[in-house]
């Protein structure tokens, strides 16, 4: 296991709505207030920190009088640009009682699936450290809709771990980590306190969401903690109230779940990253067991040859997804061919598709260096 104290300069720390909420489903101000306490601390001592903050949401219906979370969009969002003014509040005031500015930055996937857009966040957030700011970062739910919404916190946060190079990737949760079952339900449930992979088995021990506030469950973390694999950045799934638990997750105390690439394994670029975590996917390609055993082993590019159904409507130059014969995501890539030429070139050689496409000619599928391979 690395020696994170060592080596961790810049922390993405996402707190859960769960976590950011009291037994009424209320804000809880101490929280925020001591988990201010630790970021400072941290500061203090050379770090810099970006907290990914769900909570507006509850924020909202806590000031707008909601006694449960709406399920129509217009209030949800009423509530999530209430609930966010609210909550940028808190962590500002406690901030500033010790002499550290909080920057919000809001974005919706759309920011970030457009180059500009992306390398524009990246500068905001890469400023506001180099200023000494704290960024508190959620999704702008007052204006996201279905097709350009994160879906959870987790993820958004391993995109801005991403966007700026973190080296650790802090999960706050109200579970200390992950569990081979829910230890709620299922007294046998073993903690797993370190892992360097996370294959469809590690997944199979997730479950859903666990919270009436929240969106996220295990699963969503592991899906985020799998995707920083790939980009070399460690992530921790810990019990968010745990006292000074930020601190020793940092300086490699053993806390929570560790989720640390294995040594020596060649990272995924930015651009890839970009590609498989920010874009919208427009359909799905699925391999055979070849060509699983070539993307996954020895890095190939996919080839026609190896692909053996197309689902859904897309553009040669949208984004597709990479799935096994048995429907588990192995990557996410930059498609070459329409899903119409697909239908037709699907389990075809290069050769033989040059023949009756020869403005194709050589083309792969999917290009490696397009491809974000989970």
């Amino acid at each position: 296991m690395a020696d994170l104290s060592r080596q961790t300069d810049i922390v993405v720390v996402k707190i859960g709505s769960s976590t950011l909420v009291d037994e009424a489903g209320a804000v809880d101000r101490a929280f925020i207030s001591d988990l201010c306490d630790q970021v400072v601390a941290l500061m203090r001592r050379g770090k810099r920190v970006v907290i990914v903050s769900s909570g507006a949401a509850a924020a909202g219906m806590e000031r707008l009088g909601f006694a449960s979370r709406p399920t129509d969009m217009p209030s949800l969002q009423a509530c999530a640009a209430c609930g966010q003014a609210a909550l940028t509040e808190v962590y500002a005031g406690v901030l500033a009682r010790q002499g550290i500015a909080c920057g919000q930055v809001l974005l919706t996937r759309r920011d970030v699936i457009d180059r500009e857009g992306y390398l524009n966040a990246r500068n905001t957030l890469e400023r506001l450290l180099e200023l000494g700011v704290v960024p508190v970062v959620n999704e702008n739910d007052t204006v996201s809709v279905a097709e350009f919404a994160f879906g959870d916190n987790d993820m958004l946060g391993a995109i801005v771990s991403t966007l700026i190079g973190a080296d650790l990737y802090v999960i706050m949760s109200d579970i200390d980590g992950l569990y081979t079952a829910n230890p709620s339900t299922n007294p046998d449930a073993r903690f797993i306190a370190h892992l360097d992979r996370i294959g469809p088995d590690v997944l199979e021990m997730a479950g859903g969401a666990g919270s009436a506030v929240g969106t996220g469950g295990m699963l969503t973390k592991l899906r985020a903690a799998r995707a920083l694999l790939a980009a070399g950045i460690p992530t921790v799934i810990c019990k968010g109230r745990r006292p000074g638990v930020l601190d020793e997750v940092v300086w490699g105390e053993g806390v929570g779940t560790r989720f640390d690439p294995p040594l020596g394994q060649s990272h995924e670029s930015p651009r890839k990253f970009w590609i498989g975590l920010a874009e919208v996917p427009r359909g799905t390609l699925t391999l055979d067991e070849g060509a699983c055993a070539a993307v996954i082993k020895r890095g190939a590019s996919v080839l026609p040859v190896g692909v053996v159904a197309t689902e859904g409507t897309y553009d040669a130059g949208d984004v597709v997804n990479v799935v096994t014969p048995d429907g588990a995501l192995i990557g996410r890539g930059t498609v070459r061919y329409s899903s119409d030429e697909m239908v037709r070139v699907r389990g075809l050689k290069l050769d033989v598709i040059a023949r009756f496409m020869p403005e194709k000619d050589g083309q792969p599928a999917i290009h490696r260096d397009e491809l974000l391979v989970f």
